[in-house]
């Protein structure tokens, strides 16, 4: 029996290589969409590290080039498509705002334009976000609340989510949004702040680093585990109809308490290392994030299944296993 094709943008960032896991264990064949590297060594380590590299096909490719989506997709003929690639870096956003619109908003076009013209028939996943909702206009935020984006990214994304929207309204294409609020693993890059807390951790206790310089440590996120929020990913391409989805723990947590849990799972307190550095703030803040993910409860079956607790213990122990051993992911 022909095993049915996936093909993931981003797959070798944390969500791709999740995902290209997930997938693989469902019996799907995954291809990816990978840009040409200096790095090209480090390229697949999130793949190596949770074992599918080898299961998987890399194509050259780049959503600000037309012609190589479309050859890609004429090439593979993938029955479902997971647009995850961006530039995903909020900070970063700031410094290059056109190039975050032209990865993050106008790629996510040409992507859908692709598919229109080579396989129409194809499901498409697009990778909204949280960021969206930025000055947020309700307490708790759902599929319905109002965006009010507050970056550069968060901007970019909001235009590639209307997109989605509108490719499914004017082509009567199955595309579809999920508004994922933050996740994160140990396959997170080093230059979020949750593996930067980690990551800081575990070279505190290991007496490598005396302190951890942190921005604003009272905003607050809805935090969940990436290896969950790819499997409501997979949920939203199995339903009859696209519609689009927040997936979230629905509990809010500030930095600071994140902190205190790190520092807590190796018998150490925050208090004693982390220091405020106004040089990670950014220009404009969003103060909290809070998502209602009753809809995918609801329609989908899902609910996250990992603790916030286990997730940053899960991370602080990866850590301090790549410090001691001088890898770097």
């Amino acid at each position: 029996m022909t095993k049915k094709r996936a093909l993931i943008t981003g797959i070798t960032g944390q969500d791709g290589a999740y995902l290209s896991k997930l997938l693989i264990e469902n019996g799907y064949e995954v291809h990816g969409v990978v840009r040409r590297s200096a790095s090209a060594d480090l390229v697949c380590s999130r793949l190596i590290w949770l074992g599918v590299a080898d299961e998987t096909v890399l194509h050259d490719g780049d959503l600000t080039d037309l012609s190589s989506l479309i050859r890609i997709l004429d090439s593979v003929k993938p029955a479902e498509i997971y647009n995850l690639a961006a530039q995903s870096f909020v900070k970063s956003s700031w410094q290059q705002p056109y190039l975050t619109g032209l990865v993050t908003g106008l790629g996510v076009t040409n992507m859908l334009e692709a598919m229109r013209l080579v396989c129409p028939e194809a499901r498409f996943y697009q990778a909204s976000s949280s960021e969206m909702y930025g000055q947020v206009q309700e307490p708790i935020q759902s599929e319905k609340t109002s965006f009010y984006p507050r970056s550069p990214y968060a901007a970019a994304k909001l235009y590639a989510h209307w997109m989605t929207i509108n490719y499914r309204e004017s082509f009567n294409l199955y595309t579809l949004n999920g508004i994922l609020f933050n996740h994160e693993s140990p396959l997170r890059g080093i230059e979020f702040v949750t593996r930067k807390i980690t990551d800081g951790v575990a070279r505190i206790k290991l007496g490598l680093s005396d302190e951890l310089s942190l921005g604003n440590l009272e905003a607050k996120r809805d935090w969940g585990h990436a290896r969950d929020y790819v499997k409501a990913m997979w949920m939203m391409l199995q339903q009859d109809q696209p519609d689009d989805y927040v997936v979230a723990t629905q509990r809010t947590t500030t930095v600071r308490d994140f902190c205190t849990l790190a520092f807590s799972h190796v018998g150490l307190k925050a208090d004693d290392y982390v220091r405020v550095d106004k040089r990670h703030f950014r220009p404009s803040e969003v103060d909290v994030l809070l998502g209602d993910a009753s809809k995918a409860h609801d329609k989908l079956g899902w609910k996250a299944e990992t603790t916030l607790e286990e997730m940053v213990a899960e991370m602080v122990d990866a850590d301090l296993v790549r410090v001691q051993q001088k890898e770097h992911l």
